[in-house]
């Protein structure tokens, strides 16, 4: 099994091999061309997100500058998604996020994950675990959602609050770490 079969399959892997490498460089050099597109250009941003992006749905709009690993390669977008400027999402893993899906200003989103033994950090490896976001879920600024979480539908993330854990549908959730204030 190769690097980036592992890469896929969610096990320890090297991300620095060459073929990951190569592959990754080719989205992040169309992801720099997407950052330098005017405001106004919605056509263009459409068309990045439609080419490069694993699923987009329609009426999604991006506020520049974004940040992605794999330059949005591993993002699922259903309809009438909005990312607010200098969001990251960190998709080595694939993150799936839902219909009309508002996400703050500065908002992460990560997928992968380093070993916790020192021996494999040490050789440089990472895995990754999915992240999946429901319908009609609003992330506040700041927000960072860890590796392997799933946020249900109809939910509010309160702005600056550290996702550690699944949260369910119809709440509200703050914190550091994020936990469920009272259902909506």
């Amino acid at each position: 099994m190769n690097e980036y079969e592992r890469m896929v399959q969610g096990l320890n892997y090297d991300p620095l091999d060459e073929e990951i490498m190569c592959e990754q460089q080719v989205y992040q050099d169309k992801l720099w061309e997407f950052n330098q597109l005017k405001p106004s250009d919605i056509a263009a941003k459409t068309a990045y997100m439609k080419e490069n992006f694993a699923e987009c749905g329609e009426g999604c709009y991006i506020e520049l500058p974004f940040h992605a690993n794999w330059g949005g390669h591993h993002i699922h977008f259903g309809s009438n998604v909005y990312l607010n400027s200098n969001c990251t999402l960190v998709d080595d893993g694939h993150i799936y996020i839902g219909d009309r899906v508002l996400i703050g200003p500065n908002v992460t989103i990560a997928t992968a994950n380093h070993p916790q033994q020192a021996e494999l950090r040490a050789k440089g490896l990472q895995y990754n675990i999915d992240v999946r976001i429901g319908e009609n879920t609003w992330l506040g600024a700041g927000v960072i959602v860890v590796p392997g979480v799933t946020i249900g539908k109809n939910v509010v993330i309160g702005a600056g609050s550290v996702v550690v854990k699944d949260i369910p549908d119809n709440v509200l959730a703050v914190g550091n770490p994020c936990r469920v204030v009272r259902e909506i």
